[in-house]
Formats: structure tokens, sequence, C-alpha cells
């Protein structure tokens, strides 16, 4: 039993609160771009998309996957020490200002009356998905190569180099081991010293959901910033759609509730409504004329890359998200310069989607 609590703990850590320390890094000043649950989404695209960065090449050179591991980990120091250090000059910065109300307190007094029972009824709907998810797990076909590949990496040392369906050698993959994402789930479980199955259906079902409702969550303060009992009432509307999805194998639902540890439903659940927050959140900037943060298009350079991470299909996919957003700006806005940006913010896909055509 204390082997298991030092696991969920272990775990909790790389998915909770690293991510939210590094997530420090794109604070911005405006609504919705301070809270603890925008650091913690945005820190974990920005260590997904270091762990493309890394993974990608030691598969294409054939390395070990404990050197796959070593590296991530001086990636994730490296993050949380930079965090640390912005925060200090932060800090430091803000001395020289006058102290202000905080939020949290305003927000309270603003949220009491029939907004605190719509958040009561969301948050009741949350925990009874999240209980269902690992409850009523199955085992899905895709669970045949995507758990097993996460399995042969963390116990035999090698990437994409057995073929988990006989046990015997092959070649490289380029589909699958240009996405890592089942590798990212081994690097978990031997961080952790949990099995990758009991891993991928049991703890990654509730964090990657919860990162999924976060999204939303940030949806609603950017399209009811009052917050009085819209935005209870939009993640409320949300869950449902959620909770009564299930009318085909393949919608998003599903994917989000069933089958999120596999990199295609990440993709579809977690990155592509990212990928649609950071739009929003700039296109709005360039509605009110204010200057565009480049944590902007960094964040959205990290959420390609995390595209890439879950399924090759995110390089093309991604890259046409990212086009509309850009067209528009050009034609409604007439930014040609953050058009140009916002196709800088692609280059992980392109370069990716290249290696993939050189590859097969």
């Amino acid at each position: 039993m204390r082997i298991v609590v030092l696991q969920l703990l272990i775990l909790a850590l790389f998915l909770l609160v690293v991510p939210a320390i590094v997530g420090s890094l794109f604070a911005f000043r405006e609504k919705g771009g301070q809270g603890l649950i925008f650091r913690w989404v945005s820190g974990q695209f920005l260590l997904w998309a270091g762990f493309q960065a890394i993974c990608v090449p030691l598969i294409l050179r054939q390395q070990s996957f404990r050197w796959l591991v070593r590296l991530f980990l001086g990636y994730t120091a490296a993050m949380v020490l930079l965090a640390g250090a912005l925060w200090m000059f932060r800090r430091k910065k803000a001395r020289a200002l006058p102290p202000q109300v905080p939020e949290g307190q305003a927000r309270k007094a603003r949220e009491r009356g029939p907004g605190a029972l719509l958040w009561l009824v969301f948050w009741g709907l949350l925990l009874f998905q999240l209980v269902q998810a690992v409850r009523l797990v199955y085992e899905d076909s895709d669970d045949a190569y995507y758990v097993a590949v996460a399995s042969i990496a963390e116990s035999s040392d090698t990437m994409f180099r057995v073929l988990p369906y006989t046990g015997g050698q092959t070649m490289l993959d380029a589909r699958h081991g240009l996405a890592p994402f089942s590798v990212w789930m081994a690097f978990l479980a031997r961080v952790s010293g949990m099995r990758p199955v009991l891993l991928a259906q049991t703890v990654l079902p509730v964090a990657l959901i919860a990162m999924a409702y976060g999204i939303y969550y940030l949806f609603s303060v950017q399209l009811f910033p009052e917050k009085g009992g819209q935005q209870p009432l939009f993640l409320i509307f949300s869950e449902i759609l959620v909770l009564f999805g299930n009318y085909s194998v393949y919608t998003t639902e599903v994917f989000l509730i069933g089958r999120s540890r596999q990199g295609k439903a990440s993709l579809g659940s977690i990155v592509f409504p990212f990928v649609l927050l950071i739009a929003l959140m700039l296109l709005k900037k360039l509605q009110e004329r204010e200057k565009i943060p480049v944590g902007y298009y960094l964040l959205l350079a990290a959420a390609a890359a995390a595209g890439c991470l879950c399924s090759t299909m995110g390089a093309m996919l991604t890259c046409i998200m990212v086009g509309i957003v850009g067209l528009l700006t050009a034609v409604f806005y007439r930014k040609w310069k953050v058009m140009l940006l916002l196709a800088a913010c692609c280059t992980p896909c392109i370069l990716y989607g290249l290696l993939y055509l050189i590859l097969e």
C-alpha cells in the first residue's frame, strides 16, 4: 500500500505540480492568463513539446530508453529552475508596485448565490465522470499496440524496435515513431515505478480528462468574463454533452472518456481545443488593438509540437487550424505580420511532416 501511495505522489508531482510550476513562464496579464489552471495546462504543453523534441531524435538514432529518461528529466529540471528564477524576478518587481485586492477575494464575493450552486453541480458531474472513467475502463483494440509499446519501452529499454503484436524485432514505423505519446506513458511508468498498463487505465484518464475540462474552463473565462453563473453553466452543458456523446465509437466524447490514454484521443480532446483557446485569446488582443506578447506565439508553437507528439495527423491538422486563424487575421484585421508569425508557429509541424515523408 505504501508503494502505491508513493507511486501516486510521484505521478501527481509530474502531472500536476511540475506543469503548474513550468506554466508560470506563460503567465499573462489579462483575464484567464494568470490562474493556476492556465499555468498547469500551458506547462504541460511546454513539457510535451520538449519531450517530442528530445524523443524523436533518440528514436531515429536507435538510442536506449534510459537516455530519454535522463535527458527529459534534465529538461524538466531546467524548466523548473527557469520558472523559479522568473518567479523571483517578478516578485522583486512587484514589491515596487502598489498593493492590489487579490482577484480570488473579489471572485468569491461575486460567486455567492446561485453561481455557487452551479459550481457544486459542475464539480459533482466532473467527479462522477472521473470515477466512471476508471471504474468502467475497458481494453480498446488500439491498446494492443499503444499500451504495449509503452510496456515494451519500459521493460526492454528500447523504443519502437520490438513489434508489440509478436515480440519480434522490427524496423522503425515512421507513423508511430514520430508521434511517441506511448513513450511518454513509459517515461511516467519508469519514474513512478507503476506498471504502464495500470498507469494508462487508471491514472492517465483522471489527469487528461481533468486537463480537458481545465481548457473548457479557460474557454468560459474568455467567453463570460463577468464570472457570474454563465461560466459554471457553460461547463455543465459541456459535461452533459460528454455524458451523452456515446452515439458512436468515434465521437470526441468517447475518445475523451474511454480512450484518452491514446495519443489521437488526446489530440482531439486536448490539443485542438487548446489551439482554439490560444487563437481566441490572440484574436481578442487584435480586436482590442493591444500588443500581442511573444508568449502567445511560443505557447502556440508548443501546442503544435504537442500535436505532433500525440499523432502524425496532428502535424497536418494543427497547421490547418493555425492557417485558418492566420487567414482570418489577414482578412479582418489586416495584420500580415501576425499571419507570418502564426506561420512560424507551425514550424514543428512542417519539420515533422517533412521528416515523415522522407522516412516513408
